[in-house]
């Protein structure tokens, strides 16, 4: 009886995705790069996860590329700084809520699949204005 309970919990942690799991991970940096986390500076590398709430930010030449859970594909430019305000997504139904603001700089995207779900699903903000994303691939330059 423990033994099957203690089973059953491990595989609903395991197949539950709480709040402030990581939502993607760096796949690429190069040059001057960092991540804003809660007041915090962590210095991206190759895996390390992302949070809701994060910022990713990039000096000059510096560039950062990540892949979300639902996979889709991020690649920030030089001189950059886009915030993930906001990711859901429920791996069962493949759907959920992605919102990102570009301060400055340009960020490249590939949708993935929350995308896909439905319609604005996905929206990217700027100082100027707001994108609503479908399944598509896309850049987006905001000048200093």
């Amino acid at each position: 009886m423990k033994c099957g309970l203690l089973v059953t919990f491990s595989l609903l942690a395991m197949v539950a995705q709480p709040a402030w799991a990581d939502i993607g991970r760096v796949k690429k940096t190069t040059g001057t790069a960092s991540i804003e986390r809660k007041g915090a500076r962590v210095t991206p590398a190759v895996g390390t996860s992302l949070l809701p709430g994060d910022v990713l930010v990039t000096g000059n030449g510096g560039q950062i590329a990540v892949t979300f859970a639902d996979n889709t594909r991020f690649s920030v430019g030089p001189n950059s700084r886009i915030a993930v305000d906001k990711f859901d997504f429920d791996r069962a139904t493949r759907s959920g809520a992605f919102e990102t603001r570009v301060e400055k700089g340009s960020l490249g995207v590939v949708s993935g699949q929350i995308a896909k779900s439905r319609r604005d699903a996905m929206k990217v903000r700027t100082p100027t204005s707001l994108l609503g994303v479908r399944g598509t691939r896309f850049i987006v330059n905001v000048p200093e």
